[in-house]
């Protein structure tokens, strides 16, 4: 495996490559991020999923490393979080690694050599042959019907009353803002 990191060691990584950038001009940009700045990155999707875990510890890699100093320099150069997470899906790693100064091995792509030597993969059933689905309909306000449609799998009625009861706690909260919108819309 590659060279992973734990999530201070790879701040600690980070803060390493950083400084041999200049400075963030705009004062509200931390230059080195913190591990709470890094899971905030990783929460809105800046960041991929860990590379593994020992126990409840996340390990990171060098593509980690990677994103995190790109977006460090995108800030540096003005960039908000928002632009750079319009801008993320078109990165691919060639770019990455130009961004951020660090080389890493790309994602492991699916093995297109003797594919056709593998097993055959099941065909999903025609919709013709499936059963027809059950729709559980409750209208939560006028014009607002909310509607679970799920798969006729033998459901009787106590497993209809119980997706009822379940569904009770998202109802009453849907049919709760309903009911704060509309008191919204008729204040002046």
């Amino acid at each position: 495996m590659s060279e992973t990191w734990t999530l201070s060691e790879l701040v600690e990584e980070v803060a390493t490559r950083i400084a041999r950038l200049p400075a963030p001009k705009n004062g509200q940009v931390r230059a080195v991020p913190d591990e709470r700045t890094v899971r905030y990155y990783q929460t809105i999707g800046l960041l991929d999923r860990p590379v593994a875990t020992r126990g409840r510890t996340s390990l990171f890699g060098k593509r980690h490393l990677a994103q995190v100093v790109a977006i460090k320099r995108l800030q540096t150069m003005g960039r908000s979080l928002a632009e750079i997470q319009a801008l993320w899906p078109t990165l691919d790693d060639d770019t990455l690694t130009r961004m951020s100064g660090v080389a890493f091995d790309a994602r492991p792509r699916t093995a297109r050599k003797d594919f056709w030597r593998r097993e055959p993969v099941e065909l999903p059933t025609p919709p013709s042959s499936r059963p027809a689905p059950i729709e559980l309909r409750i209208e939560l306000a006028p014009d607002v019907t909310l509607t679970v449609s799920l798969p006729d799998t033998g459901f009787d009625s106590a497993d209809l009353g119980a997706i009822r009861a379940a569904a009770a706690p998202l109802l009453a909260e849907l049919a709760r803002r309903q009911r704060t919108a509309n008191d919204r819309e008729e204040t002046p």
